[in-house]
């Protein structure tokens, strides 16, 4: 069975620029891990970018969260730590907004039976990717292990994973 791991917006930004949060980089570790794994089996791996240009502030999205972040070309709009390097031989899709349809358009057709969904931030661009990953394929069995995604709201982060259980996206190692 093909597997697909979609590393979602693992960016300096989110993990240690203008909008990260306590805990964010402790998702480094599991997340390289996860990589590597799926390397390793031969699956295939893709990423997102979070990718705004400099006039993010007067953006629809800009005016409900008015803070700079993952400008392109900025230190902030690039991967952070070691997911950086195992990244260098992978498909990445920048988006202008939290769900990419593009990377949606690329899944659908494709024989994946499982797309296992990580990255930051969790109840935002985690989710609604997961949806599109759903919507593309909507036999795979689309997985969000808790341990390599977070938010900066712990509430929303819990919320988030009910709703995805809801939308029979499977959540792994939830207690």
């Amino acid at each position: 069975m093909k597997k697909l791991l979609l590393v979602i917006d693992f960016q300096n930004d989110f993990v240690s620029g203008s909008l990260s949060f306590p805990g964010a980089e402790k998702l480094e570790a599991v997340i390289a891990r996860k990589i590597e794994a799926y390397k390793n089996n031969g699956d295939d791996v893709i990423f997102t970018l979070d990718t705004h240009g400099e006039d993010y502030l007067e953006s629809v999205e800009g005016k409900y969260l008015p803070v700079r972040h993952c400008i392109k070309g900025s230190p902030g709009h690039e991967l952070y730590g070691r997911v950086k390097e195992l990244a260098a031989d992978c498909l990445v899709f920048e988006k202008p907004t939290f769900p990419s349809l593009e990377l949606a358009n690329h899944l659908r057709g494709k024989d994946y039976g499982v797309i296992e969904v990580c990255g930051l931030v969790s109840n935002i661009c985690v989710l609604s990717n997961a949806i599109m990953a759903k919507a593309a394929l909507p036999n795979a069995e689309v997985v969000v292990d808790v341990e390599a995604t977070a938010s900066n709201d712990p509430d929303l982060n819990e919320k988030c994973f009910d709703i995805m259980e809801s939308l029979h996206i499977q959540v792994l190692n939830r207690n």
